[in-house]
């Protein structure tokens, strides 16, 4: 399994915003099951993906500010950012086919 890297609200503009790679966003917080279920989803896609696409989570707890601005209302949620701009959002538990196929069409 890959250990998916945390960002924060301080992080996400120099960590997904200017990533040379799609970068897929998992907001989320610990006690959250949805949540937690679906991390060994994104840990085998960032294995999968790797130097495609970059997996990176988000505690909404931690750093408010950025899912307040981008209108995450519920947990989880996917967000997809390609060169800083959101081109794909998932809310609620996702199993790794349906991310897979929301994120194939932008991955290098």
């Amino acid at each position: 399994m890959a250990d998916l890297a945390d960002v924060s609200d301080a992080t996400f503009a120099a960590d997904v915003l200017q990533a040379e790679l799609p970068t897929l966003v998992d907001f989320w917080a610990e006690w959250c099951g949805p949540c937690r279920m679906m991390a060994s989803e994104l840990e085998k896609l960032a294995l999968t993906y790797q130097g495609k696409l970059h997996i990176v989570k988000m505690d909404v707890q931690e750093s408010p500010d950025t899912p307040a601005s981008l209108s995450v209302m519920n947990i989880p949620t996917l967000i997809l950012f390609v060169d800083g701009v959101e081109k794909e959002r998932l809310v609620g538990y996702a199993r790794q086919r349906k991310i897979e196929k929301t994120i194939k069409d932008y991955l290098l």
